[in-house]
């Protein structure tokens, strides 16, 4: 908490200062380390590991002038550190199944959020997990017409079977048997100025990363994509007019999924 603690409240006086200074000021960013403690006893020579996996980084806010940026620890967390997955893997008893950027994590905007990241950790042997992450439930805000990000999130896999619903990212000492795993879902970042005012061939580089998806950069930046992932210019005038677009503008938007 105390290392969270600070970071929300600079966020927030910055959203305080934004209506007089929206120049100066930033978008609201993902405000937590997002990493758990775990524990447990590694089978192969029978003493107690404790070990916290992460910190994962997330998405910070964009600001007026350029996007946020992604999957970032802000530097004043310098005691901590992004350990290699291959490191984490040989000297504990676990298997990272998945660390990735969080699509459409960030928030939209002229200028887009930077992007969270998911991480899921199975466990290769039983040990328990606690983790005391904030920032679910208040979005990272955007400002000046720029869209909220996603927050923070949490899941755990018992027996195959994902629990989603936690009321927040705040479990106590659960337990993880062999097979079993947790999600950790870093948010991203407050978008800033109105979506619509984003060029075109930036939304479009966007969603060939796979920062974006189609479905985002259509629906929210109303940008149609041809089937080789480029700006279908004739099918986001459509889309921006309230006309519709062709079927075979239609069907290249959806379609393209960044292969």
């Amino acid at each position: 908490v105390w290392m969270t603690f600070p970071m929300t409240v600079i966020d927030t006086i910055f959203k305080a200062l934004a209506p007089a200074i929206p120049d100066r000021s930033i978008a609201g960013h993902h405000a937590d380390l997002v990493f758990p403690n775990i524990h447990g006893i590694s089978p192969e020579d029978g003493r107690l590991f404790i070990v916290g996996i992460g910190p994962l980084g997330g998405g910070w806010g964009a600001k007026s002038r350029e996007d946020g940026v992604s999957v970032t620890v802000c530097i004043n967390d310098g005691d901590t550190h992004n350990s290699p997955t291959e490191q984490l893997e040989a000297k504990y008893p676990v298997l990272v199944e998945k660390y990735e950027i969080r699509q459409d994590s960030a928030g939209a905007g002229q200028y887009r959020g930077g992007l969270g990241a998911e991480m899921v950790v199975q466990a290769l042997s039983p040990f328990t997990v606690t983790t005391r992450i904030d920032r679910v439930h208040c979005k990272p805000w955007g400002l000046e017409g720029g869209g909220d990000a996603m927050g923070n999130g949490l899941a755990v896999r018992h027996k195959g079977e994902w629990k989603t619903d936690h009321a927040n990212a705040k479990i106590f000492n659960v337990r993880l048997e062999r097979g079993d795993a947790y999600r950790m879902l870093s948010g991203g970042g407050g978008g800033f100025g109105d979506p619509l005012a984003r060029e075109l061939d930036k939304v479009a580089e966007d969603v060939r990363e796979g920062y974006v998806s189609a479905q985002v950069a259509r629906e929210v930046y109303r940008v149609a994509l041809d089937g080789q992932g480029q700006v279908d210019r004739e099918g986001t005038q459509a889309l921006r007019s309230g006309r519709s677009p062709s079927a075979a503008t239609a069907t290249s938007a959806v379609a393209w999924d960044g292969q």
